[in-house]
């Protein structure tokens, strides 16, 4: 049987790793998919610039548009990224009648509706594994092997930058800035990091996500985001006072009124798993009706793991290449026509529960009128923590857990408490989430 000839588009961190991958481990990858898998050839913008992968035997062009329009080439892979050329490329490859594999979840999370409805038009496939938490198979799982279940909710530590800051800022005791510093020096944040700690990057993962749990179209746009870059080290320590730890979760839920899309820092029980998941790593929990809470943890960046996932998706590719194209596993996990428009609701119509932190002026009756706030509220408190006041500033810090409550009471709580003459400050406010089956 003919050898099935690929296109690769960038060899950057991914790009190289990915022929590194297909290349040492080619014998086992042939027994797999029934067929030999040829880097037949492979576009770069910089030919010059030396690369992470040998390339002696790969026919190397600079010009994208060549691989393309490769009437040998049965399969492309983008891995150059963004929504600009990125997405140029992968409607012409369509238009062309071949399949693609593509890491890109901007482009899938912002533009994968119309990119799927192209593909099923010219029966082709778009595998997008590597574009959600790297290596880890978080895709193909609810897909496929989550296929009998009603899916209620998930949550996720999607980003591995954001999960590093406040993994050192618990362990070292360290700030923010500090943290941050270290990140952009060892490569794990970019000069700009403001899609990794604003949350930008986990909501592309989140709504690709979620279409798939719950059978919606992507939504990226309805996705509510918030970062990290206000979390003070003051609130990581009472967050362990109280058992609970900081992180950055993307979490997708079903309810009656519709599905939540948020991203936010989180206060989660320190005796969860997720909430042990530390460094740059990555964690899925994924709670079906049959199967209840299962978790999925793994590398969630880095070359040979997102390579992983892209040669994983290549070889289903190459598995069911002579498969009717109706036949195939859908691209969001149920057909095309059986999509619900569900509506997104927004923020403030989200219930879940809080940690409050609230400076106040060390004076009698304070405590009584932010309780009665939180109770004209429908604002039931779990617990109360009061710190000793500042020595210099006269300030006393009290810290509330609440019961859950919709997000609108809570914001009409918050502007009573912050109008107050005793709060000069402004809340800090973390949502919480029990993640328990």
């Amino acid at each position: 049987m003919q050898s099935v000839k690929i296109g690769i588009l960038g060899l950057g961190t991914v790009g190289s790793g990915t022929v590194n991958v297909l290349t040492r481990n080619s014998r086992e990858i042939s027994r797999r998919a029934g067929r030999d898998i040829e880097i037949y050839r492979v576009a770069d913008r910089d030919l010059d610039k030396p690369k992470s992968c040998d390339t002696s035997n790969i026919n190397l062009t600079d010009d994208a548009f060549e691989v393309i329009n490769d009437p040998d080439i049965q399969i492309v892979v983008e891995l150059i990224g963004g929504t600009g050329i990125a997405k140029d490329l992968v409607v012409k490859a369509i238009e062309n009648g071949k399949h693609v594999v593509t890491a890109n979840k901007a482009l899938i999370a912002m533009h994968g509706n119309e990119l799927f409805e192209l593909a099923q038009q010219k029966g082709v496939t778009i595998a997008f594994e590597a574009a959600v938490a790297g290596g880890i198979p978080i895709i193909k799982a609810m897909r496929e092997g989550l296929a009998g279940n009603r899916i209620e909710w998930l949550a996720g530590i999607i980003n591995g930058t954001g999960n590093f800051i406040l993994t050192e800022m618990r362990e070292k005791g360290r700030d923010f800035a500090d943290v941050l510093a270290e990140a952009q020096a060892l490569g794990y944040a970019e000069a700009d990091p403001t899609f990794d700690i604003e949350g930008i990057d986990a909501a592309h993962k989140l709504t690709i996500m979620a279409s798939i749990a719950f059978g919606i179209p992507l939504q990226y746009y309805k996705c509510y985001t918030e970062g990290i870059s206000k979390i003070s080290q003051e609130d990581v320590q009472n967050a362990a006072e109280l058992g609970y730890r900081i992180k950055h979760l993307g979490i997708a839920k079903k309810t009656a009124s519709g599905v939540e899309l948020r991203v936010h820092p989180t206060l989660i029980p320190q005796r969860r798993l997720i909430a042990n998941v530390n460094g740059v790593m990555n964690a899925v929990v994924v709670k079906g009706d049959a199967v209840g809470p299962t978790l999925y943890y793994g590398a969630g960046a880095g070359s040979d793991a997102t390579a992983s996932a892209v040669v994983a998706d290549i070889v289903d590719i190459v598995r069911a290449l002579t498969t009717d194209p109706e036949n195939r596993v859908p691209h969001l996990a149920f057909q095309p026509d059986a999509l619900k428009d569900t509506p997104i609701l927004p923020m403030t119509e989200v219930v879940t529960s809080y940690y409050l932190r609230i400076n106040t002026l060390d004076k009698p009756g304070v405590l009584a009128d932010i309780t009665r706030i939180l109770s004209d509220e429908s604002i039931n408190i779990e617990a109360i923590l009061q710190k000793q006041p500042e020595e210099h500033e006269g300030m006393v810090p009290i810290i509330m857990l609440t019961q859950a409550v919709v997000e609108k009471n809570m914001d009409r709580a918050i502007s009573q408490i912050e109008a107050l003459d005793t709060v000069p400050d402004s809340i800090m406010r973390i949502r919480m989430e029990s993640l328990g089956g």
